[in-house]
């Protein structure tokens, strides 16, 4: 397994605090972890971010780099469309 996807977490729809607890533990083990979504997850990605830096300000974890982007994607019925990205970087704070 690659280190970059070690460090990435991919989100989906499972539900939310099932990406926070994989991010956390991740975190626990790695400085850096970014989270990444396409499309409708953007916002779930968004939320997991914010749990994460709000609730666990004390523990010493913020917010980094934060990227957006789109996609080409070919739908089913055989167009492109263009599908918007993000990647935000949570990572833990040197004290």
């Amino acid at each position: 397994m690659s280190n970059e996807s070690r460090n990435t977490i991919f989100i989906g729809k499972k539900p939310l605090m099932a990406y926070v607890t994989s991010t956390l533990i991740q975190l626990a083990n790695l400085p850096a972890v970014y989270i990444k979504a396409r499309g409708l997850s953007i916002g779930r990605a968004v939320d997991v971010a914010q749990i994460i830096a709000r609730k666990t300000e004390n523990a010493g974890y913020s917010i980094g780099e934060i990227k957006i982007g789109s996609e080409s994607l070919e739908s089913q019925d055989g167009r492109t469309r263009n599908v918007s990205t993000i990647e935000i970087e949570v990572k833990r704070n040197n004290l």
